[in-house]
């Protein structure tokens, strides 16, 4: 996948396309399949993360990973930055419920504890991401650099808790202030995220009332602030394992 795709015609044939299961990926702690999805001519490869696949965690509510993953696309579109892949949430899917997000061709070794200086500096967007959606398991395999040199951010399902549960492997920038188009598109995503905009229903279908709230005053409070923080005192920051 490149830049240039129709992102949102990869997501509409995400959501409305034939879903035919191609095999399962045997890592991970929930059951994860590749598809793919077909409208038309139109075929695109997916990862398909069934609902009742997903393993129950304690601090997470049961059955909403795959919903956390589709919101996680919609705050990126939002914002413009375009680091999640068309990623959409389907009722109707071969195993039942889940999300389906176009899935990336890239090397598997090259993630972030590989990247050159160059790419490192090409993340804060990525760290901004993770701050602004509380991103709870950003490990450095879920950056990923595809054939055009676009970065990727995958695995997005432990995201969006009303609590701080920020654990992320992108610490490069702390202290910094924030880049002023980056500054610009968080002032924008704060009204969008204002009740009854767009995009606020939209999450509605997919987070809770308090999670939309919750994110839109983390927005709000990183405009304000404008720098990237530190981490949490009291928390431990990184993600474990780390890859």
């Amino acid at each position: 996948m490149t830049r240039n795709i129709d992102m949102q015609a990869a997501a509409t044939v995400l959501q409305q396309g034939a879903v035919e299961l191609k095999g399962r990926f045997l890592w991970g702690s929930n059951y994860t399949f590749l598809v793919d999805a077909r409208q038309g001519e139109q075929v695109f490869r997916a990862v398909y993360k069934p609902t009742r696949g997903e393993r129950p965690l304690w601090d997470f509510p049961e059955a909403s990973l795959a919903c956390r993953e589709a919101a996680a696309y919609l705050v990126s579109q939002a914002l413009g930055w375009e680091l999640v892949p068309p990623t959409v949430f389907r009722h109707d899917a071969p195993l039942g419920a889940g999300s389906l997000q176009y899935f990336i061709d890239h090397d598997p070794e090259y993630h972030y504890f590989h990247f050159s200086n160059e790419d490192r500096q090409r993340l804060r967007p990525a760290a901004l991401f993770d701050l602004l959606v509380n991103n709870a398991d950003r490990k450095g395999s879920h950056i990923l650099v595809d054939e055009s040199r676009h970065l990727w951010l995958i695995d997005q399902g432990l995201c969006f808790h009303v609590e701080h549960k920020l654990r992320t492997v992108i610490w490069d920038f702390v202290g910094e202030a924030l880049p002023p188009a980056l500054a610009a598109d968080l002032a924008a995503l704060v009204e969008k995220l204002q009740p009854g905009a767009e995009l606020a229903q939209a999450l509605a279908g997919l987070l809770s009332p308090e999670e939309v709230q919750a994110l839109r005053v983390r927005a709000a409070r990183l405009r304000s602030r404008n720098r990237f923080p530190k981490p949490h005192p009291n928390r431990p920051p990184y993600p474990w394992p780390p890859v």
